[in-house]
């Protein structure tokens, strides 16, 4: 489908910018775990008579979120490309593990993303009453995890963070979801932790690729990787990364998840698990491996629409409200692909900030729905009705963060899927048939995610009012500030998008550069004369 194929010899990655003398990365991922150590200590009668555990864990989350923005505001330059704030420490040097940190545009909008919603999924946790302890110890052990992931510079080291932050949330499930969270659970865990095993397969073919044995993502981003091996290297990765993403047909444990989890744990999955997924592509598959990328892009833009309307349509079957917002993240991840799969900087450029808006969305919408959940008992949207007269605010903010979510002009969704668009129409290496194709399939999503969000909306709030739920009770301060704390920032980005793009946008450019250069058009045409 591309006119002619882009293959690169090497991709010189990104270099070490800066080297600092306090290690602030380490601080950023190792603040909550120390929360976590503090937990065990704390007097087991204080589970049932105070709120110390739930405390401790807003004071360790705050200050670490209060940590990542000063770091990034006074310390990183969002104007270079290169790795900053680099920190290496040898580890295990039999195995050539390294405690090595880096921060660039790809990495640093997340991490705030992370310390942001963690955060917010801590104060969401208000009223979790049964092993408080345990639970606020594995909310801070994941944003610990999280961080790593974002930050990690070494194979190995993002390979463990990969694999630790699975823990907290199969237990916040099994142990804190709803009636079948043991299912719901045991199915996120077997999903994710098999296609690990192709993430670990995959990233140690490349480390043992030549006789230049390295786990160093920049390292390995030196190394050639050509024809087959490079192939089977890019798929084993996508499909690693891609349970996480979720792509189809890989996406089948997020709906459980999501249906059985409480709403703090689902702010978590849906605002931060399933961006380490499109990360990770960027990072290793885009990054990493770019020649195989370019020769496989045209398929991750399939993937992307299949994501995009199988999505859409399995949310129309869904009766439960957490169900069908899950199946909405399934529908939206699909920009994501079909961002990166552009290959260019405005298609990179729009998958970013759909990681971005979408991670604030779903966090507001999971919350929303769990804060009237509490209040009716229920999920399900035929034994709701008439809710907007009895719950006014709660109304407003649900219905403001679906429209965000279908993308309304003004609001952060917006802004990406359209720069995803305009990624996909400017990249001539597409064929026109396939561009149009593409666009034309996608905004039938487009068409779809408003007639079943409002959908939804209408019957849950403006459907038949049953009386049961007629005397609930209105958001409390707690609660709006919360919701505004997710919402304003889609409303900030919808008008003001510089203020994220900024973040990323050099980074995303270099990456975009890398795969369009001359270079490797001139090397292509060789190849295909030759």
């Amino acid at each position: 489908m591309f006119d002619h194929f882009l293959i690169m010899d090497a991709y010189l990655p990104l270099q070490a910018a800066s080297q600092t003398a306090i290690p602030w990365l380490s601080l950023i991922v190792l603040l909550p775990a120390v929360g976590a150590l503090i937990m065990p200590f704390l007097p087991k009668e204080e589970q049932k008579s105070s709120n110390l555990p739930r405390n401790l864990a807003l004071v360790f989350l705050l200050l670490d979120f209060l940590l990542i923005v000063g770091v990034f505001w006074s310390l990183f330059n969002s104007n270079n490309n290169q790795l900053q704030l680099v920190e290496r420490l040898q580890w295990l040097p039999s195995i050539g593990l390294e405690w090595s940190l880096g921060v660039d545009g790809l990495s640093a909008p997340l991490v705030a993303l992370s310390g942001l919603i963690t955060l917010l999924s801590a104060a969401a946790s208000w009223k979790v009453k049964q092993k408080t302890r345990l639970y606020f110890a594995l909310l801070l052990i994941q944003a610990s995890a999280q961080a790593l992931v974002f930050l990690s510079q070494d194979f190995l080291l993002f390979f463990l963070a990969w694999e630790l932050e699975l823990v907290p949330v199969y237990l916040l499930i099994a142990i804190w979801g709803g009636k079948r969270r043991l299912y719901a659970a045991t199915k996120f865990i077997l999903y994710t932790a098999l296609a690990s095993l192709l993430i670990l397969i995959s990233g140690l073919a490349l480390a043992l690729s030549d006789n230049n044995f390295t786990l160093n993502l920049t390292e390995l981003a030196n190394k050639s990787a050509h024809g087959n091996f490079g192939l089977l290297c890019y798929l084993g990765f996508l499909v690693g990364f891609g349970v996480k993403l979720p792509i189809f047909p890989l996406h089948t444990w997020l709906p459980d998840a999501h249906g059985e989890a409480n709403a703090p744990v689902s702010m978590l999955l849906a605002g931060i698990l399933l961006k380490m997924g499109g990360y990770a592509l960027l990072r290793f598959n885009v990054q990493i491996l770019p020649e195989s990328h370019l020769i496989l892009a045209p398929a991750l833009i399939v993937i992307g629409i299949v994501n995009i309307i199988y999505g859409a349509l399995n949310a129309f079957a869904q009766d439960n409200v957490k169900r069908r917002i899950a199946c909405s993240s399934v529908s939206h991840m699909g920009f994501v692909l079909l961002g990166i799969g552009a290959v260019n900087a405005l298609g990179i450029s729009g998958a970013m900030l759909q990681m971005i808006s979408h991670g604030l969305i779903a966090a507001a919408m999971f919350f929303i729905t769990g804060s009237f959940y509490e209040r009716t008992n229920t999920l399900s949207i035929p034994n709701m009705g008439g809710l907007a007269k009895a719950l006014p605010i709660t109304f407003a903010l649900f219905l403001t963060s679906s429209l965000a979510s279908l993308a309304l002009p003004g609001m952060s969704g917006f802004i990406s899927e359209i720069t995803v668009f305009l990624g996909i129409t400017s990249q001539d290496g597409f064929t026109s048939i396939f561009r149009a194709t593409t666009i034309l399939i996608a905004a039938i999503g487009l068409v779809l995610t408003p007639i079943y969000l409002l959908s939804m909306c209408r019957r849950v709030f403006f459907g038949p009012r049953i009386p049961a739920l007629s005397m609930v009770e209105e958001m409390n301060a707690r609660e709006l500030t919360i919701s505004l704390s997710l919402l304003i920032p889609t409303l900030v980005i919808g008008f003001w998008p510089r203020i994220a793009i900024n973040l990323y946008e050099t980074s995303t450019n270099a990456l975009a550069e890398s795969l369009t250069s001359q270079n490797l058009i001139a090397m292509s045409q060789s190849l295909l004369i030759n």
